[in-house]
């Protein structure tokens, strides 16, 4: 029997926090090997620095953004790819004043996160 498509839609399929959607491949793609939030950070909003046992990917489409990776600071903006390695410390802050629109692409199918003890 052919595969059918997933079709989900993103605020009432994923599971929604209060600045993102988060999809896991493995709860909702029938265990394709990535997950990912889509995000919509408001202004001055950060996210706590953490580190994944895979790379994560970050697709900025819309704002402005200061990511943190292992100590090094880099800024970004709509249209710019971010990339931090599988084990590095990442975290990142909505650095522009409108609300920062990106997808985050974990490299598995189910998110594992460590987050920064200080």
């Amino acid at each position: 029997m052919p595969a059918e498509p997933i079709v989900l839609t993103a605020a009432t399929d994923l599971a929604a926090g209060t600045t993102a959607e988060r999809f896991g491949g493995r709860e909702h793609g029938g265990g394709v090997e990535i997950s990912f939030f889509l995000n919509h950070t408001p202004p001055g909003r950060v996210v706590s620095d953490h580190r994944h046992p895979y790379g994560e990917v970050f697709i900025l489409l819309d704002g402005e953004a200061t990511f943190r990776v292992d100590g090094a600071e880099a800024s970004a903006r709509g249209g710019q790819v971010v990339v931090a390695p599988a084990g590095a410390m990442h975290g990142f802050r909505n650095s522009g004043t409108g609300t920062l629109e990106m997808i985050s692409i974990h490299a598995a199918a189910e998110m594992v996160t460590e987050w920064s003890a200080g």
